[in-house]
């Protein structure tokens, strides 16, 4: 991986493929690794830009408290040391957040927008606190305890619960406790998602254990031309579980 200084903090990123720009932005606790099977799907058609989000994979870990619209800038400054104006964008989980707050703050850079397993709306109060507690503990007892209890929430698929608990104890604890303290903080999307006129995805597994389909369908409720892919027996990785038909879903953003 390429490393660049972005707002004061060295992101690492990856490249792969030539065509339309699309960004994969990673979800909570993971890294740029889990788009590994979508990028074979997508590269004849896309320039893909994989970052590891600030505080994750290689990416500089930052001890100072920052929002989802800091990780959203730090997409925006990677996208001019690279030369890219415009791109498409996806996000996974908090990727999608990161993603819709991208699209909010740059709607000008934006080509389209996909939304895997993730949701518009900010936390309720209860889940806001649930998440302080957790980055309180991660920085008691570190990442290892995550790995163990959070992997089987993640899917159902055995073999996608093994790489992503190897994956998530790789990871730093005060990256993780950073962006829960992000994540309980962002502002709700609801709002923004009719102004949106170009192409969007939305691709979520049925049976998400994490953040219900529903959420899914609201989206598509208030982005009538948006592409809505539900995933019969799929988690909360539908990019691991089911690459072919979410790399499907992406090539619309082209």
């Amino acid at each position: 991986m390429e490393k660049v200084n972005v707002n004061g903090i060295e992101l690492a990123h990856a490249r792969r493929g030539q065509g339309t720009p699309l960004v994969l932005v990673h979800g909570y606790p993971l890294d740029h690794t889990i788009w590994g099977e979508v990028v074979s799907l997508l590269e004849k058609d896309f320039d893909i830009i994989l970052p590891d989000l600030r505080g994750f994979g290689e990416s500089e870990v930052v001890e100072s408290q920052y929002k989802i619209s800091d990780m959203a800038a730090d997409i925006a400054g990677l996208l001019d040391e690279l030369g890219i104006e415009k791109t498409a964008i996806a996000g996974h989980s908090m990727g999608g957040y990161i993603s819709l707050a991208f699209a909010r703050a740059y709607p000008e850079r934006v080509l389209g927008l996909g939304l895997i397993a993730s949701q518009a709306l900010s936390d309720p109060h209860e889940r806001k606190e649930g998440r302080y507690e957790a980055a309180t503990e991660i920085m008691e007892t570190g990442v290892e305890p995550v790995a163990e209890a959070f992997s089987p929430k993640l899917s159902p698929d055995e073999q996608v619960q093994a790489f992503v608990r190897r994956l998530i104890a790789k990871q730093h604890p005060i990256g993780l406790a950073g962006a829960l303290r992000a994540m309980a903080e962002r502002d709700d999307s609801s709002s923004i998602l009719s102004s949106f006129k170009f192409p969007v995805a939305v691709v979520h597994g049925e049976v998400d254990a994490l953040i219900p389909v529903q959420r899914a369908q609201e989206i598509k409720a208030a982005i009538p031309h948006a592409t809505l892919v539900e995933l019969s027996g799929v988690g909360h990785m539908p990019m691991m579980e089911d690459p072919q038909v979410t790399a499907q879903a992406l090539k619309k953003l082209a």
